[in-house]
């Protein structure tokens, strides 16, 4: 196969798509809208039918070649990259027939890509190694899902002996600030399931994910001069700093927890004298443990409130998004296309579960279940982060198999 992934992977990265969590707009920052206009151009050229909205989302079509009605099946990635790390300026480095050696960075010398620290790239022997220069995050969260799918669609249009039924493919914005499918148009993608190309290393599936609320609480302490405060000043301050102190410590954070333990993790905390909030995110696989988490907050803030007896708190939960599982389960069909994919390839199963949210998730609870694929992706949102055009090789194999599994549907 001529493969086409590695060419688009290195042209899509050097265009800066970073996302803005403090803007309002859609997209957050106007220039992911430029990787959109890059890939509309690529489909113009492939004479593939799309559709784009001031989002900067597209939805592209190819149409069935096969005389059954078989179902119709999406793949996604994200356009952005996360503002965890600068996406400016992004200068791509292939590093060829890798030996197993540490990798130097071409513009800080004090970097260094280890397979002591990063132990998978011991498996990547004989494989040409892309990162960044040293500067930026390199992008492959989530531009090896885009350069996959684009590959995937340039290969199906240009070798008619693939079997398939419809496909459609759906690049959003905003992904990684948690607005990834904020604009997402279900008729206009016109599918019945589909799969997010936006997982780590070759042959990683996940079919599950945190649920996950946001809280906040809000304080309201007594105010008065502070010359003349002896046994009327309740500081808003010093509560939030006591409900904070009084969170557990051994479990339920982030830096104690893995695998399939939840964890309360405080976020952000502001205020003054008389008022003051702090805002949480509340994450476990099992959604009814949030309501347990925002209790254990409450009883915090009860119990400190006790020695302020004139000081009130009021708490507010938001629901953010849902375990795709509850869903994929009521289809398991969906998941086991891409495991029998997989199989055929040859590819090992990396059967994991992702401790976050995925857009997958909320497309799920929408009504187009859909799991997360490999793509390739490693070290992301950091200077270390890598890919191996090989394993973006087979998520092009892999999606193709995908589409040849569903068209026998």
């Amino acid at each position: 196969m001529n493969y086409t992934v590695k060419d688009r992977f290195l042209k899509y990265v050097q265009v800066d798509t970073e996302a803005d969590p403090l803007s309002e707009t859609y997209p957050s920052s106007a220039k992911q809208k430029d990787l959109t206009k890059i890939i509309c151009q690529e489909l113009d050229d492939l004479k593939i039918e799309y559709k784009t909205n001031d989002a900067g989302y597209i939805y592209a079509y190819i149409p069935s070649n096969i005389d059954r009605n078989a179902p119709k099946v999406f793949f996604c990635a994200h356009l952005d990259t996360a503002p965890d790390c600068s996406g400016k300026n992004v200068r791509p480095i292939v590093h060829s027939n890798y030996q197993g050696q540490d990798i130097k960075y071409a513009d800080d010398a004090s970097l260094v890509l280890s397979p002591v620290q990063h132990p998978n790239l011991n498996d990547k022997i004989g494989h040409d190694i892309i990162t960044a220069s040293g500067l930026t995050l390199l992008g492959s969260d989530d531009k090896s899902g885009v350069a996959i799918i684009m590959d995937t669609l340039h290969q199906l249009v240009n070798d008619p002996r693939i079997p398939h039924g419809d496909i459609r493919a759906l690049f959003t914005t905003d992904e990684e600030i948690g607005k990834g499918v904020a604009k997402v148009d279900l008729e206009l993608l016109d599918a019945d399931f589909g799969y997010t190309l936006d997982s780590g290393d070759l042959g990683c599936f996940e079919d599950e994910n945190f649920s996950a609320n946001s809280m906040e609480i809000r304080i309201t302490g007594v105010s008065a001069h502070p010359g003349y405060a002896k046994d009327k000043m309740e500081n808003a301050i010093k509560i939030a700093g006591e409900i904070v102190a009084s969170l557990p410590k051994l479990t339920l954070t982030p830096e104690t927890t893995e695998k399939k333990e939840g964890f309360i993790h405080p976020t952000r905390i502001e205020g003054t004298l008389e008022q003051a909030s702090i805002n949480f995110i509340l994450r476990d696989f099992e959604t009814h443990k949030l309501d347990e988490y925002a209790d254990i907050i409450n009883n915090i803030a009860t119990e400190v409130l006790k020695n302020y007896p004139n000081s009130t708190f009021e708490s507010k939960v938001k629901v953010q998004y849902r375990n795709m599982k509850d869903v994929l389960d009521q289809h398991p069909h969906v998941s086991k296309l891409a495991i029998q994919a997989m199989e055929n390839l040859g590819i090992p199963l990396n059967y994991t579960s992702i401790r976050g949210g995925t857009d997958g998730a909320t497309l799920s609870h929408m009504g187009k279940p859909c799991p997360n694929l490999f793509a390739g992706e490693q070290a992301i949102h950091s200077k270390y982060e890598w890919t191996s055009v090989q394993d973006m090789q087979r998520g092009v194999d892999t999606v193709i198999e995908i589409c040849r599994l569903v068209g026998m549907m």
